[in-house]
């Protein structure tokens, strides 16, 4: 606790009593986890009491991990982030390989705001809804919320929203909002396409079919992401049939210097073009990357070379990258 400014007394052998005073709860919520991995925290465990009261042996009985007393500090700072609204949209562009003046779609990425308006990226928060279990709270809002951006910027482009396959329990029921956001904004369905994140880790892929059956069956498109990221992304291409795809960004990465990335990422490009899949390149660094990709097939790029996400949505041309377009 010293590492972390929080003040303690020694209980008993190996056990430390935090005196919880206002504002001691949330400080442990948010340093804990930076001071001690999951593992450590699942193998903690915390009991609260009534300050100066020894636990009694039905007490004891109820010592929780430590992990899950974080999980819920932290869920709380989730809650009130979501209860006042402090979740909005940034927008990437998607742009044509071959024309990357052009702009295809925007990807629609969460961010949170603090109470001083700073950004909260999103690693940390879809971690803390997880662990919460607040992620079908927070993935609706996303999706809605991207709806709402989109709209008042007049993004006149298709659309990339991104939604978790484990936070839908039944397609009716948790798309319904989403699907009525989109008509009642007036965007035309085939402008929308529901890209499926986390797919290397999805293992209910009959579930997830009637997911995207549910979106395609409305009208919209669907994108599967992080094609290349293991056995999993192709056995989920087999099964799913999706409009679109994306190169998983490691793959992308270095991939005009990589020979052996060279080769499977150009595998991957001819088996998307024979299946009727359009391919996008996400983590487009360096105009080499760009070029390699464009010569080999790749129908989209998305990345730092072109922008950054940002709000309101950028626009080319596209300042870093000036120099290196080129008619080959």
């Amino acid at each position: 606790m010293r590492g972390i400014g929080i003040a303690f007394s020694l209980f008993a052998k190996e056990i430390i009593a935090v005196d919880i005073i206002p504002g001691v709860l949330e400080k442990l919520g948010t340093l804990l986890p930076s001071v001690l991995s999951r593992a450590e925290m699942i193998d903690s465990r915390a009991l609260l009491l009534p300050r100066g009261q020894n636990p009694t042996i039905q007490e004891l009985l109820q010592v929780q991990p430590l992990y899950r007393l974080v999980s819920r500090i932290q869920g709380d700072w989730l809650i009130e982030i979501l209860k006042e609204n402090r979740i909005t949209t940034f927008f990437q562009p998607i742009v044509h390989c071959h024309e990357p003046e052009r702009i295809f779609a925007y990807e629609c990425l969460l961010r949170g705001k603090d109470r001083d308006g700073g950004i909260l990226y999103p690693g940390r928060i879809f971690d803390v809804a997880r662990d919460a279990d607040l992620l079908f709270q927070l993935d609706r809002i996303a999706r809605i919320r991207a709806i709402e951006e989109a709209t008042r910027h007049g993004i006149p482009s298709n659309l990339f929203i991104n939604f978790n396959p484990s936070s839908v329990y039944d397609p009716t029921t948790c798309l319904r909002t989403t699907i009525e956001a989109v008509h009642d904004a007036g965007i035309p369905p085939e402008r929308v396409v529901f890209e499926v994140v986390e797919s290397e880790q999805i293992n209910d892929v009959k579930h997830l079919a009637k997911i995207l059956d549910h979106y395609r069956n409305a009208g919209f498109q669907v994108a599967l992401d992080d094609l290349g990221a293991g056995y999993s992304s192709l056995n989920v291409l087999t099964h799913l049939r999706p409009d679109f795809v994306k190169l998983d960004l490691e793959l992308v990465r270095d991939v005009d210097k990589d020979a052996y990335k060279g080769e499977i990422t150009m595998k991957l490009l001819e088996l998307s073009q024979r299946l009727q899949v359009k391919t996008i390149a996400e983590g487009i660094e360096r105009p080499e990357e760009w070029r390699w990709l464009k010569s080999h097939g790749a129908d989209y790029g998305q990345g730092y070379l072109f922008a950054k996400p940002a709000c309101p949505p950028p626009l080319p041309p596209w300042p870093e990258a000036l120099h290196c377009w080129d008619a080959s």
